[in-house]
C-alpha cells in the first residue's frame, strides 16, 4: 500500500477491517513498530528530562484497554497521536468511547464531530495533529479550548479519587479512642503491641489517594497514637524510645497545626525528661506546652508538670505559682477533640490534678505538709470514679507518693501500700518502681533501724520489684 502511495491511515484502517485490530494496535503496526519501539519513539518526542516514563509494557496495556490493561489518559493519546502522525480521535473506537468516563467521552465526541465527515478524503491526506478539519476549519483554537477543558476535568477526576472511606476513618478514630481508654486500666505491653498494629494500618492508609481532610484526620490520629505508644514505652522503662515516638508524633501534629495535641506532646516529653532526671528540661518543656494549650484541664496538666519539675529543682516559689496557675487554667472553659472527644489517657481529671499538685508539694520541705491533704483528696476522687475509667497507674503513683511522704515525716502507721502491692506483675510500671526504690532508701535510714514495720515494708518492696514486666523485658536476650 505504501508503494501505491497510500497513507499510514489507510493502512491502519485496512488492518482494522481485515484482522479486527483495535485502533492503537493498528496504527503501531502501520508503522511496522514493536511496542518497545513505539515507547522509545514516544520518549524521544515527549520525555525532555530523560526520565523515560513510557515502556513497551505500558504501550501494550493501553492497547488492550478496555478489555484488560490500563485506561489511557487523553494526554497520552494526544502524545501518541503525534508519534503516529495522526489525530487522537483516530486512536479510539466505539468500544473505547463506551467505557470512558462521561466527561472524557463527550470531549472526544466533540472532537470527532469537528473532524471531517468524509473518511475517504481524510484517509488520503496525511493528517496533522492539532489541526481541526471540517466545520471548524476556520477556527484553529477550537481543539485547544476543548483539550484545555478536558485537561481540567481529567485532573479533577484524579483529585476526586479517594481510596479510603468514611467507615475506615471512623474505625481508626474508634481504635485510638478505645486505646486511650484501655490505657487507663490495661497492662502496657499488650496495649503497645495493639497500638503498633493500628499504626501499621494507618501508615498503609497514608500511602493511598486521600482527600486533604482525610490526611489531616490521619495525621491527628497518628500523632495521638504515637503519644499513647510513648506513654506505654515509658511505663515499660524505655525513655529513649518514648522520646523518639513523641518526636515522631510532633511531626504529624505540627503538620496540621493541632495546638492542643502539640501542647499534650510537650507535656509528655516533659514527663519523660522528669523521670530521666532532667528536671530543668522537664520544666521548660511543660511551660513551652502552655504556649500551645493555655486553657482548660490540658493546660492545668502542663502547669502542674512544670511545678513538679520545679519542685525537683527545690524552687518552692515556682511550685506554688505552677499549682495556682494550674487551678486557674482548669477553671477556664475550654474543650477540644483530643482531651474531651478522645479523652481517656488524654484527659486530666480532677483526681489527677490533685495528685500532681500533691506530688509537687511533697518534693519541697517547705510545702511537704501541704501535700498530704492534696494526695488524700486525689485518692478519694479516684475512689469515686468507676473502675473501668480509673487510671490504675496514676492512682497507684498517688498512693506511693503519699506513703513516701508519710515515711519521710516518720508516720509509718499511715503508710498504706497494700493496693499497690496487689497489682499484677504486668501492671508494675517503671515509675512505680522508681518511687518505691526511693521509699526503700528512706526506710534504711538510721531512724528506722530495728523498726519491724520498716523492715516488713522493705521486704515487700523488694518482693514487688522482683516480679515486674519491666524486669522481664530487661532480662530478654538482645532482639527478644
Amino acid at each position: 500500500m505504501l508503494a501505491d502511495g497510500r497513507t499510514r491511515q489507510a493502512i491502519a484502517e485496512e488492518m482494522m477491517r481485515r484482522w479486527g485490530y483495535r485502533p492503537r494496535t493498528a496504527w503501531r503496526h502501520a508503522h511496522g513498530w514493536s511496542q518497545d519501539t513505539a515507547a522509545d519513539r514516544y520518549n524521544r518526542l515527549h520525555d525532555e528530562h530523560g526520565r523515560a516514563p513510557m515502556s513497551g509494557t505500558r504501550i501494550g496495556a493501553y492497547e488492550r484497554w478496555p478489555h484488560g490493561g490500563e485506561r489511557p489518559r487523553l494526554e497520552f493519546l494526544r502524545g501518541l497521536a503525534e508519534v503516529y502522525g495522526t489525530d487522537l480521535t483516530r486512536l479510539v473506537d466505539e468500544d473505547d468511547l463506551s467505557h470512558l468516563p462521561e466527561a472524557h467521552r463527550l470531549t472526544l465526541l466533540e472532537l470527532i464531530k469537528a473532524r471531517s465527515t468524509d473518511p475517504e478524503v481524510q484517509s488520503e491526506q496525511p493528517p496533522t495533529y492539532g489541526r481541526i478539519d471540517g466545520p471548524t476549519d476556520d477556527d484553529p483554537q477550537h481543539e485547544v479550548v476543548i483539550m484545555a477543558a478536558h485537561e481540567s476535568s481529567e485532573h479533577a477526576e484524579g483529585a476526586e479519587r479517594r481510596d479510603i472511606g468514611e467507615a475506615t476513618l471512623e474505625q481508626f478514630r474508634a481504635d485510638v479512642t478505645r486505646l486511650a481508654w484501655e490505657f487507663l486500666t490495661g497492662p502496657p505491653l499488650p496495649l503497645f503491641q495493639e497500638m503498633r498494629r493500628v499504626r501499621t494500618r494507618m501508615y498503609a492508609a497514608l500511602d493511598k489517594q486521600l482527600w486533604p481532610r482525610d490526611q489531616a484526620e490521619l495525621y491527628f490520629l497518628l500523632s495521638a497514637l504515637h503519644a499513647l505508644m510513648a506513654n506505654a514505652a515509658q511505663d515499660l522503662g524505655y525513655s529513649n524510645a518514648a522520646e523518639e515516638l513523641l518526636r515522631a508524633g510532633w511531626v504529624y501534629a505540627q503538620g496540621i497545626d493541632h495546638r492542643p495535641l502539640m501542647g499534650f506532646l510537650r507535656g509528655a516529653l516533659a514527663s519523660v525528661a522528669y523521670w530521666d532526671a532532667r528536671p530543668g528540661h522537664a520544666r521548660d518543656l511543660a511551660f513551652n506546652g502552655v504556649l500551645y494549650l493555655p486553657d482548660g484541664p490540658g493546660a492545668a496538666h502542663l502547669h502542674l508538670l512544670g511545678a513538679r519539675a520545679a519542685a525537683r529543682l527545690g524552687d518552692a516559689e515556682a511550685v506554688r505559682r505552677g499549682v495556682q496557675a494550674g487551678r486557674a487554667a482548669a477553671e477556664r472553659p475550654y474543650t477540644d477533640d483530643l482531651h474531651d472527644e478522645i479523652g481517656g489517657e488524654f484527659a486530666c481529671s480532677p483526681a489527677y490534678q490533685a495528685s500532681l499538685a500533691g506530688s509537687a508539694f511533697a518534693e519541697v520541705p517547705e510545702t511537704e505538709r501541704e501535700a498530704v491533704p492534696l494526695l488524700q483528696r486525689a485518692i478519694s476522687l479516684y475512689g469515686e470514679v468507676p473502675a473501668a475509667e480509673r487510671s490504675y497507674g496514676t492512682e497507684a503513683m498517688t498512693r506511693v507518693n503519699l506513703s513516701r511522704l508519710h515515711v519521710r515525716l516518720g508516720d509509718l502507721d499511715a503508710v498504706d501500700l497494700e493496693p499497690v502491692f496487689e497489682l499484677p506483675a504486668d501492671k508494675r510500671i517503671d515509675a512505680l518502681l522508681n518511687v518505691l526504690k526511693s521509699i526503700h532508701r528512706e526506710l534504711t535510714a538510721p531512724r528506722y533501724r530495728g523498726n519491724a514495720t520498716a523492715a516488713e515494708l522493705r521486704d515487700r518492696i523488694e518482693a514487688f520489684g522482683r516480679e515486674t514486666v519491666v524486669n522481664d523485658l530487661r532480662e530478654l536476650p538482645s532482639g527478644g
